[in-house]
């Protein structure tokens, strides 16, 4: 048996999570739904390359007086 087990001891955060799940069952599927809008994405690896490719390259000194009327 390890020195650090603590067979009986349940956290906070694992109770509040617990009683969140039940009271509320459908909270898992809820959380799957919201991911498939955001995360879980087909990509279209065309378009990413026309994205991509459509990048302009940034001056090595973002405020670089190159384009300034006063400069010479």
């Amino acid at each position: 048996m390890s020195l650090f087990a603590r067979p009986h001891y349940t956290s906070e955060v694992t109770s509040f999570i617990e009683e969140l799940k039940a009271n509320k069952p459908t909270l898992e599927a809820e959380q799957r739904q919201g991911r498939a809008i955001w995360w879980d994405k087909k990509l279209d690896l065309s378009e990413q390359a026309d994205y991509l490719d459509a990048a302009v390259p940034q001056q090595p000194y973002v405020y670089g007086t190159s384009g300034h009327p006063n400069s010479k």
